[in-house]
């Protein structure tokens, strides 16, 4: 496992492949940036997913008198905006982990087995916390 020290001295050296050139002050800024700003998003999805939700769940009640197919749609109504809360929560933990990881020095370690993720994983999916062989692991599950 290759390690390099980053020019700040902020982080401990983190991990590439074999091959790889190590992370820049400037390539770790951008990918904390973009994390950062989906931190911002998310954040704001989730409130706005959650105050629908509490305005589903009211007009949910006031159906007294709606036909099925009404109540129908109201019920999948509020199970896909649960759904979508879920997911824009799930993305939002994701990415306060992988900041987490930036500030721990641990960003790029395969949370499994240890070794590097891969620099071009990290920069195309910064929430990666396994590596391509761990990933394809699970997925087999």
């Amino acid at each position: 496992m290759a390690k390099t020290k980053k020019d700040s001295g902020a982080h401990a050296a983190l991990s590439v492949r074999e091959g790889e050139e190590a992370w820049t002050a400037e390539e770790l800024a951008e990918v904390r940036a973009e994390l950062e700003a989906d931190e911002t998003r998310l954040s704001a999805e989730v409130d706005e997913a959650e105050q629908d939700l509490v305005e589903l769940m009211r007009s949910f009640g006031d159906g007294a008198g709606d036909d099925q197919a009404d109540a129908g749609a109201a019920t999948w109504e509020r199970e896909h905006e649960l759904s979508m809360t879920a997911n824009a929560k799930a993305l939002l933990l994701q990415t306060k982990h992988a900041l987490e990881r930036i500030d721990q020095g641990s960003y790029g370690d395969c949370e499994s087995c240890g070794t590097p993720i891969g620099k071009m994983r990290l920069q195309a999916f910064p929430r990666a916390t396994l590596c391509l062989t761990c990933k394809q692991k699970q997925e087999r599950r």
